[in-house]
């Protein structure tokens, strides 16, 4: 069981120690760490997942021609970063023309690493939820063929059930797998206030590391609606959510939490 810094969600105490499942931000100048300041907290950057690639050779058993398709559909950065690996493994060319259908504005913007942004028909959703992104496609879904890359072990039904029941032609293509890191040390050796979660593979992972889980006041933090959905299915109470209109980053989300009273 997970130690806690706060002795009973009901009663106010210091936020001391904010555990973030992600690797380490590479830059001092990261907002992580202005936070930090600001607020006198202690930040510990651990991931609780890692990613392994499909390579070209088990990815042609899945029977997906990539030229065929006209659009592409991106829920995160990892997957635009196994999108454009595969591609390269398979030595496919993507049109100029490919449409691309993000989740948030910071994925679409991502995609700036690989291709000429505005060149490229380039859509996200208003708020980072699955509807908001559905409300785009659906403005442009006629006569396109959508692909979804995702990873092997955790794709998004909702998008899957939204493409079908809108009678789209679409593919999943898995192009990637996620593991659970063994965090068992992290969880037990440390006493954790806050603990953030961008993924439902993070929130995976902590449930992988320990089943007998009990949250016991630590507050959690999830980026992403689907993320949010698997800390609810977990029976777990979430606290910060991100992103929504006045917090688009967890960075800004934590500093809501932290300015309005949670922080005594």
């Amino acid at each position: 069981m997970i130690k806690s810094g706060l002795n009973s969600p009901d009663v106010p105490t210091s936020i001391k120690k904010i555990l973030i499942t992600q690797p380490k931000p590479d830059s001092e100048k990261s907002p992580y760490f202005d936070l930090a300041r600001r607020h006198n907290v202690e930040l510990e950057f651990y991931p609780f997942i890692r990613l392994e690639g499909v390579h070209a050779k088990e990815f042609r058993k899945q029977k997906i021609d990539i030229s065929q398709f006209t659009a592409v559909i991106f829920t995160s950065r990892n997957a635009i970063d196994h999108f454009f690996r595969t591609c390269e493994e398979l030595k496919v060319s993507v049109s100029q023309d490919t449409k691309y259908f993000c989740i948030t504005e910071a994925v679409a913007l991502y995609l700036q690493k690989f291709i000429l942004y505005r060149k490229r028909k380039v859509f996200y959703g208003a708020d980072g939820t699955n509807k908001s992104m559905f409300d785009v496609i659906n403005k442009h879904k006629e006569n396109e063929r959508f692909l979804y890359p995702c990873s092997e072990n955790q794709q998004d039904n909702e998008i899957v059930n939204w493409l079908k029941n809108n009678h789209c032609g679409f593919a999943t293509a898995f192009m990637y797998r996620t593991i659970s890191n063994d965090v068992k040390d992290v969880l037990t050796k440390h006493a954790f206030d806050v603990i953030c979660f961008f993924t439902p593979s993070g929130v995976k992972s902590l449930l992988d590391n320990c089943p007998a889980f009990e949250q016991n006041g630590t507050k959690i933090g999830a980026f992403g609606s689907n993320t949010s959905k698997a800390i609810e299915d977990a029976g777990l109470t979430l606290d910060i959510k991100a992103p929504l209109p006045k917090a688009p980053s967890m960075v800004a989300a934590l500093e809501m939490f932290l300015s309005t009273g949670s922080k005594k």
